[in-house]
C-alpha cells in the first residue's frame, strides 16, 4: 500500500486495495474516437492529423503483438518517446493479466479480435453535436452488457481507455454537469486556453441539463460506455477506472445513471495527480466518495530519455497505465524496481526494433 499515493476516503482506498490484494484481474481495453482531436495542436496523440484516427487501433494491436498491424510505425514518435500502452503492456505481461479490446466508436477498427458495439465515432464538438441522443443511450445500454459480463469473469474488472482529443471533451462534459474542472494534458505545455474555447464555444448549444442530452452535444462515445460498464460491473465486482481526466468525465456521468462507490477506485499515474495545470484529485473528490489511488512508477529513474518523458509531462498517463500498474503491484507484488527494469527492456526491443 505504500507504493501508492491516495487521495479521498482513505478507508475505502484501503478496503478497496486488500479486496484486490493476490485476486484475479481483466483489463478492458476501450477504444474510442472524437474528431475533436483534429483540432490542431490540442493533442499529442499522433504525429500527423491523418494518423491521429490510427492511434487507438495501433494501440490495441500494440498490447496484443507487440508491434501494429494498421500502421506500419512502431508506436513511438520519431524521437523516442513511446505510447503510454508500452506502460500498460509491462504492467500486463509482468503479472499475466489478460486484457480484451472494445471497439466503442473507433473510427478504425482494430485487426484482432475484438468486441464490437457499433457506436459511431464522436463528431467536432467545436462545429457541430457529437452524437444523437438515442447513440448515447445505446452506448449506456451496450456498455451495461459488456461490463455485466466481463465483471462476472473477474475479481477486478480494470477500465482503460484510448480516445485522442478525449481531454477537451471531458473538460466540456464536467464543465456542463457542474464541475469546475481543469483538465490534464498529454503534452508538458497544456493548451488550456485552446481547450477552454474549444469547450466554452461548445458549452453555447446546451440547451438541456439530461445528463444524455449534454453528453451529445459535447461529449464521445466513449463516455456513456464506460459509464455504463461501471454500472452494472459495481454491481457484481471491484472495478478499477484506470485513466485520469477521461475517467473523471465517466465517473461524473455514471454519478447520473447510478453505480457501487463501495465497489469503485480510479486509479492513475502521479503524472496526472501531480500536474499542476489540472486539479485531479480534488476533482474527484467533489464528483464522488470513491478514493483516487496513484502510482508513481519513477521513471525518472530510467536510462532511456523516452521513457524519462513520462516524468517530464509528455502523456503522463493513457491506454490505462496507472491503474495496470496498480493492478500489477496489487496481482503479483511487482515492485518499482522491477517495473522499471521490464519497462526498459521493452522500450530497448521496440527501439531496436525501429
Amino acid at each position: 500500500m505504500e507504493s501508492f499515493q491516495i487521495s479521498g476516503n482513505s478507508d475505502k482506498a484501503t478496503n478497496f486495495l486488500e479486496s484486490i490484494k493476490s485476486k484475479n484481474f481483466l483489463f478492458s481495453f476501450v477504444i474510442s474516437y472524437t474528431e475533436t482531436c483534429e483540432i490542431p495542436e490540442i493533442t499529442i496523440a499522433g504525429a500527423e492529423k491523418e494518423l491521429i484516427q490510427y492511434t487507438p487501433p495501433a494501440d490495441a494491436e500494440y498490447l496484443h503483438y507487440g508491434y501494429c498491424k494498421t500502421i506500419d510505425k512502431i508506436p513511438m514518435t520519431p524521437d523516442g518517446k513511446p505510447t503510454p500502452g508500452l506502460l500498460t503492456k509491462v504492467a500486463l505481461e509482468s503479472s499475466s493479466i489478460p486484457h480484451i479490446t472494445i471497439n466503442a466508436g473507433s473510427k478504425i477498427a482494430p485487426q484482432l479480435p475484438f468486441i464490437e458495439t457499433g457506436l459511431p465515432f464522436g463528431k467536432n464538438i467545436s462545429i457541430e453535436k457529437s452524437m444523437t441522443d438515442s447513440d448515447v443511450s445505446h452506448a449506456v445500454d451496450y456498455g451495461r452488457i459488456v461490463g455485466r459480463n466481463l465483471a462476472s469473469m473477474t475479481d477486478c474488472l480494470v477500465i482503460g481507455e484510448c480516445i485522442p482529443g478525449g481531454t477537451t471533451t471531458a473538460l466540456a462534459v464536467l464543465k456542463a454537469l457542474g464541475f469546475d474542472a481543469k483538465v490534464s494534458s498529454s503534452i508538458p505545455t497544456n493548451p488550456v486556453k485552446l481547450k477552454n474555447e474549444v469547450v466554452s464555444s461548445a458549452l453555447t448549444r446546451i440547451n438541456s441539463d439530461h445528463p444524455y442530452s449534454i453528453v451529445a452535444e459535447i461529449g464521445d462515445p466513449m463516455i456513456p460506455f464506460v459509464a455504463g460498464m461501471l454500472s452494472s460491473a459495481s454491481d457484481v465486482t471491484k472495478v478499477l477506472l484506470a485513466g485520469g481526466t477521461q475517467m473523471a468525465a465517466v465517473l461524473a456521468f455514471a454519478e447520473k445513471i447510478g453505480f457501487q462507490d463501495e465497489n469503485t477506485a480510479i486509479g492513475t499515474t502521479a503524472y496526472v495527480t501531480n500536474d499542476d495545470s489540472a486539479n485531479f484529485s480534488e476533482l474527484i473528490q467533489e464528483i464522488s466518495d470513491i478514493p483516487a489511488i496513484s502510482v508513481d512508477p519513477e521513471l525518472e529513474k530510467s536510462k532511456f530519455s523516452g521513457l524519462k518523458a513520462f516524468s517530464e509531462g509528455f502523456a503522463k498517463e493513457g491506454v490505462g497505465a496507472g491503474g495496470c500498474i496498480i493492478s500489477s503491484m496489487m496481482k503479483s507484488g511487482l515492485d518499482k524496481t522491477k517495473y522499471l527494469e521490464n519497462a526498459e527492456k521493452e522500450y530497448h526491443r521496440l527501439f531496436t526494433s525501429l
